[in-house]
């Protein structure tokens, strides 16, 4: 998540708020897991989707800048938790000494750690586990002032610098904001916070993320992340919390996909965003016109819950849907279809073709007959990208976000994997795992260096993976920024 104020930087999380490796030859790699949880949302009014609608582009507008020596490595696995169907996810990191856990939503659209602290007093900080400083012996007080906005509110304090583990893995001196003016809105409970996973070129603080200094001091068997995310959405089965899929540092979980990881490479010198070309839309069998340059780039946001691209394009893919409309009011920017019609849909990033199911697509049933889709028509900054592709696709492929070469994969998921979606389970909370050594973060801001050592660490084995399950809990809530 990127604050407005950093528009050159997207980094904005598109909050959609729903009642809404190896160093030396090793014999066996070591994984780490966490598992997935969602929690499902009360059926509401047209009206209220309305209004969840309108928050969401207006979100997702801001977000992407509206002008109106080394140890050996390893890998980390984390099950994670989806919140309310599917509008958002978030995983869980333990920070400080002692170390305490918080969740926080997993975004890949923008690049600052930060937590609600435990001075705040604004209603957004009520329910939720909140960071006081002063309970931490390895807590540094960085005296910077930091400050983020979304489109759903804004969040600022200061900057602060702790140990931060994560799926096994730890880094000694993080950089992260502790926030003790938080917007309402902008958590639910119980998030605390957000972690970046896109590129420090658009981080607010400047800060080297806690991926990109792992990837880069060689911690990881692979330098890369990876995420499995389940479907619930328009499940009347679900509650507010399920299982949400699989979050990878370090290695690809081969039980969650076949066949090849299709990679294609970030743009020369666009390491900020994960971006990647649109190069085909179909929809209803038919080819859409997607502009060529800038125009076709694309951001791939775990932290966004639908898809957003240039009016034209979207305006497009719906007139191929028997009956379908633009909405009005708050629904304007969206469109209507009837129900009952099954939406095919595919995109295409320069590689396979990729097919968005028609679960997916029917973002919200408005009544009995009438449904909103999931594209819709986005205006972001001249420096953001025209497309903003979130979980509405990236729950149909196994997604692959690679430091070196920079690039975006994205496979075929397996049968275990989707065997995953709609299977009520329960929700595993925040935790905390012993890291068994840590990495130092010496990078600045603008230079992408880290030295240290990696940390492996195994506990629990995951029930539905075949995989050693790691004491700390991804979640990817319902909940956008």
């Amino acid at each position: 998540m990127v604050p407005f104020s950093s528009l050159s930087p997207l980094a904005l999380l598109v909050s959609l708020s729903a009642n809404v490796v190896y160093a030396a030859p090793r014999s066996s790699p070591l994984s780490l897991s966490m598992t997935l949880s969602r929690r499902a949302p009360e059926a509401r009014s047209p009206d209220e989707i309305g209004s969840w609608a309108q928050a969401h582009k207006a979100n997702v507008e801001t977000k992407y800048g509206n002008p109106s020596s080394k140890a050996k490595r390893s890998s980390g696995q984390n099950l994670i938790v989806n919140q309310k169907a599917d509008s958002s996810f978030f995983g869980s990191v333990a920070i400080g000494t002692p170390p305490v856990a918080y969740d926080v939503i997993l975004d890949t659209g923008s690049a600052d750690l930060w937590l609600a602290s435990s001075t705040c007093t604004e209603s957004a900080c009520e329910g939720i586990a909140t960071f006081d400083s002063s309970s931490s012996s390895s807590f540094q007080n960085k005296s910077t002032e930091f400050s983020i906005t979304y489109g759903s509110g804004d969040a600022a304090g200061t900057l602060g610098e702790d140990i931060v583990q994560m799926a096994g893995f730890s880094v000694s001196n993080q950089v992260f904001g502790v926030c003790d003016q938080v917007s309402d809105g902008l958590l639910n409970s119980p998030v605390s916070g957000l972690l970046g996973l896109a590129f420090q070129t658009i981080a607010s603080s400047g800060a080297s993320p806690l991926w990109e200094t792992l990837a880069s001091s060689g911690a990881w068997d692979q330098p890369l992340m990876a995420f499995q995310l389940t479907r619930f959405n328009n499940d009347s089965k679900a509650t507010d919390l399920e299982p949400g899929g699989t979050f990878t540092m370090g290695a690809t979980n081969t039980s969650l996909y076949t066949g090849d990881i299709d990679y294609n490479d970030i743009p020369d010198n666009e390491e900020s965003y994960w971006l990647q070309t649109v190069s085909s839309i179909t929809s209803q069998g038919s080819a859409i016109t997607i502009s060529s340059g800038s125009s076709a780039l694309a951001a791939i946001d775990t932290g966004t819950t639908l898809i957003g691209g240039p009016a034209d394009a979207v305006a497009e893919i719906y007139s191929n849907i028997p009956n379908a409309e633009a909405g009005t009011g708050q629904l304007e920017g969206y469109y209507i279809y009837p129900c009952s019609t099954t939406v095919n849909v595919t995109m295409a990033f320069g590689g396979k073709s990729w097919a968005i199911s028609n679960a997916d697509f029917q973002a919200e049933q408005l009544n009995e007959d009438t449904c909103m889709g999931a594209f819709f028509s986005l205006t972001t900054g001249n420096n953001a990208p025209a497309w903003i592709v979130g979980d509405t696709f990236l729950k149909n492929v196994y997604s692959v976000f690679r430091y070196n070469p920079a690039s975006v994969g994205f496979a075929t998921l397996s049968a275990e994997a989707l065997a995953m979606n709609g299977v009520n389970a329960a929700v595993p909370s925040a935790t905390i795992g012993s890291a068994a050594a840590t990495i130092s973060a010496t990078a600045t801001a603008g230079t992408r260096d880290a030295n240290g050592a990696s940390i492996i660490q195994s506990l629990l084995s995951g029930p539905a993976l075949s995989l050693l399950v790691i004491a700390m809990t991804i979640v990817f809530s319902s909940v956008c920024i």
